[in-house]
Parts: C-alpha cells; sequence; structure tokens
C-alpha cells in the first residue's frame, strides 16, 4: 500500500527539518525520514559537540599560557568526564526531534530511503510517494581508494572515543584534522597530520596558515606535507598508516586513524531510479533550489549542488528557499552573501569575504593591511603566542572586501567584519564606530 504526502523530506537536520516545519505548519501534509538518530549532524556529532570539546582545549591552552603570570596551578584533560558533559548536550536530541515533529503532525520513518520512481521512496517495507521530495541527507566522509580504509574513523566517532587514544595520525589537512588535532594535543596524545598537498587548510588566508602551522608545533601538533597515503594496515593492537613523500616511503605507527580528507554529498539513495542527476558536489540544482533533471526534487544543504559552502547556516538558509518555493512556487531564487568561516583550531582561524589572492586578479585599487598582534593589548593580556589579521579595503570605494583572522577572538570578530561587508559599511563608519574598550572589536579601527 502507498502512502501520499504532500512532501516527503530525507533528512532531519537543518537542510531537511525546516522546510518540513514550514510546509507542514501551511497545511501540507508531511513525512520526514532518516535511517540516523534524528536531529542532524550539527548538533549532534559535528558543530555543536565539536564546540564543547574545543572550550576545554581552550581553557587548558589559556591555562598554560597564563602559568606564572597569576595562574599556578596546571589545568589537567580528563577525557572520559569531559565525553559525559558533552552527552548533555546531545543525548536528548533524537528524543526531542521526534517529538517536536509529532507534536507537529510530521510523520517520522526510521530507515534508509531509496528511490523507487520519480516521485516514490522505499523505506524499508513502506512505500512513500510525495507530490514533492526533499533531499537534505547531508555529507559523508569521501571514499579514498585505499587499502585498509576499513580502518579509517569518520569525526563522529572521534567525537564518541570513551578513552582517547594515546597516539593519532588525522589523514587530511582541512577543518576536521586540524580542529580535533589541536583537541588531542592538549590533551595529551601524539598527534600527526599527513597532508597530500603543499598546503593545509587552503581555504584561508595562506599567511595566517602559517603563523597557524607553527603555533600547531609548538603544542605538539606534527604536519607531513606532500605525503600520498597509500594504505592503513592492522599490526595487533595498532594501526600503521602507510604513505610516499616524493618517492619515499614513510608509516607512522598509531593508535587510531581519523578520516579528515573531506566529505561529499551523502547521496546513496539510488538516485538513477529517481531520475535525479547529481554532480561532484551533490545534487544538481537549479537557482530554486529544484532538481535540474526531476521536477518533483529538491535538495537543500550539504546535499545539493550550489554556490554556497557546506555551512550549517547556509543548510537554513536553503531550507528557507525550498519551503517557500514550494509554497507559492518557484519566484525565490538562492542568493549567497558573504559568509563568514571559522576553523576552531586553538587559536581560532577565521576568514570572510575577497581573498588577497582574489583582490590581485579583481583589477579594484585595493590595500591590504597585516600584521601580528601578539604585543597589542586585547592578546599580550593572555599571553598568546599567535595572533594576527589581513583586512583588504577598496580604495576606491573605502570599504572592506576581506577580513582573515588569527587569534582567540576571531570567531566573534569575524562576524563584525562579515556585518561590515554585507551593508558595505565605509571605512569612516567603522573607524567612527565607539565600540566598548576593551575588547577586541575596539581593535578594529586600527585594522582598517
Amino acid at each position: 500500500m502507498v502512502k501520499e504526502y504532500d512532501l516527503l523530506v530525507i533528512g532531519t537536520g537543518t537542510g531537511g527539518s525546516i522546510a518540513a516545519s514550514k510546509c507542514k505548519e501551511a497545511g501540507w501534509s508531511v513525512a520526514i525520514i532518516d535511517d540516523r538518530p534524528f536531529g542532524g549532524t550539527c548538533s549532534q556529532r559535528g558543530c555543536d559537540p565539536k564546540k564543547v570539546l574545543v572550550g576545554i582545549a581552550e581553557l587548558t591552552d589559556w591555562n598554560e599560557r597564563m602559568y606564572d603570570k597569576g595562574v599556578r596551578t596546571a589545568a589537567r584533560f580528563d577525557w572520559r568526564n569531559l565525553m559525559e558533559f558533552k552527552r548533555t548536550f546531545t543525548a536528548t536530541i533524537p528524543q526531542n526531534t521526534e517529538e517536536k515533529f509529532k507534536k507537529l503532525g510530521v510523520d517520522s520513518y526510521h530507515g534508509k530511503a531509496v528511490f523507487y520512481s520519480e516521485n516514490e521512496l522505499k523505506v524499508g517495507s513502506e512505500l512513500l510517494k510525495g507530490k514533492y521530495i526533499l533531499i537534505a541527507t547531508g555529507a559523508e566522509p569521501i571514499e579514498m581508494g585505499i587499502g585498509g580504509e576499513e580502518y579509517l574513523r569518520a569525526s563522529d566517532e572521534f567525537l564518541k572515543l570513551e578513552e582517547l587514544p594515546k597516539r593519532i595520525v588525522f589523514v587530511g589537512g582541512g577543518f576536521i584534522s586540524f580542529e580535533f588535532a589541536h583537541i588531542a594535543a592538549r590533551a595529551g596524545s601524539e598527534v600527526h597530520i599527513v597532508h597530500r598537498s603543499e598546503r593545509v587548510l587552503k581555504h584561508f588566508d595562506p599567511d595566517l596558515v602559517d603563523l597557524l602551522m607553527e603555533r600547531s608545533k609548538e603544542v605538539g601538533i606534527q604536519v607531513h606535507l606532500e605525503v600520498s597515503v597509500d594504505a592503513i594496515e592492522k599490526r595487533g593492537d595498532s594501526f600503521v598508516v602507510k604513505g610516499k613523500q616524493n618517492e619515499k616511503e614513510l608509516e607512522w605507527e598509531t593508535d587510531l586513524v581519523v578520516h579528515g580528507a573531506g566529505r561529499t554529498a551523502a547521496l546513496d539513495m539510488e538516485l538513477d531510479r529517481g531520475n535525479v542527476e547529481r554532480d561532484k558536489k551533490g545534487v544538481r540544482v537549479n537557482e530554486y533550489m529544484q532538481s535540474v533533471s526531476n521536477p518533483y526534487v529538491y535538495a537543500a544543504g550539504d546535499a545539493a549542488s550550489t554556490d554556497g559552502p557546506p555551512l550549517t547556516p547556509i543548510a537554513k538558509a536553503e531550507s528557507l528557499l525550498v519551503a517557500a518555493n514550494l509554497l507559492e512556487g518557484n519566484y525565490e531564487k538562492a542568493k549567497y552573501p558573504v559568509i563568514p568561516s571559522v576553523v576552531f583550531t586553538v587559536p581560532k582561524l577565521a576568514s570572510v569575504g575577497m581573498s588577497e589572492q582574489q583582490a590581485k586578479k579583481s583589477g579594484l585599487d585595493f590595500h591590504v593591511e597585516y600584521q601580528n598582534t601578539t604585543d597589542w593589548f586585547t592578546y599580550k593580556r593572555t599571553n598568546e603566542s599567535a595572533a594576527a589579521f589581513k583586512v583588504i579595503t577598496d580604495q576606491e570605494e573605502g570599504v572592506v572586501l576581506g577580513a582573515h583572522l588569527l587569534s582567540e577572538e576571531a570567531d566573534e570578530l569575524i562576524n563584525l567584519f562579515a556585518l561590515a561587508i554585507r551593508f558595505k559599511l565605509s571605512l569612516q563608519e567603522l573607524k567612527d564606530m565607539p565600540f566598548a574598550y576593551p575588547t577586541s572589536a575596539s581593535d578594529i579601527s586600527y585594522m582598517i
């Protein structure tokens, strides 16, 4: 027997739940499907629990920096206790999410959804038909195609470790590897990052990345560049990561190998049966977030191939857009305003707007202000050894084009620069703004 709905949503994270709720509130019949605990990645096995762990790493780092400058007791990491604290944020999310959907009148299905036809899905023995289908399944680690790939552990598994291994190798030099490496190193693990190219964190300012690399080395993180990982072998209770650097064979014996080599859209759902085209980034959609090959299907978040970066705020915006276009007919096009991005290392690395390389190619009359700020009061008072900024301004228009920050305050400060860029605040307006003093925001007038 086929159960029919106005909307079928695959995925219970931000990209799916918002559209499901909006359409249900408008009177549509809605079903939502997930083969993992309801609530999505960010709140349970991504952004939020990671930030809990980062907070303790920051506290430990702050304590070490201020030792003998008013602090006399060394901070100690208790990993098991930290995991217990983290679960206070994540444990109730699946039940709370299901209860929310039940209260709204959204039908919930647990299991893997696969296409049966262009507008039908199979979930176990259930056959569901939708007037429309929204794919919001998020992302998953890419397949590396190496021997022993089954020994790689994903980021969500790292966030569930009851005991932190003494030795960890992270494969890949992106967000995940650096954020978790900074946590693990400060918790006492021997940490290696093995990266295949000559630069890590390639979407961030290279000068600031170099400073972060130096700080990473200071806390014991060993970064190995231009190494291709060829295989992972099990050796007793340990693992051996085998790689090659300029024809030289290398290997690292470790207790845990973590996948940090990139993620891709999670679309294992027999798309061909649904006539849903995809590319390397995800489901191919038009400006309305509608599949280019199947008008019944929309996609949002990391599952969609768009110009938006794979960030939670983008998934939220796209889910709202899908809901609007479903309810009113395609009328609103996807727009991607300037969006800040942060690597939650210790210190944090943040970026928004135009890079120096992009400015050089733009033909604009631009100026780059780049300074190390460890001797500024904001950072000297906490004894930070890695703090710097690079701000790019348009000299003709008198506005900020891009901002790049490395510091403990970078995650909050970057939002002010994002506001300035989006609303085209003039440099003079920023200089004249009387920010509270002494705060990191009060430094902005000296950065432009």
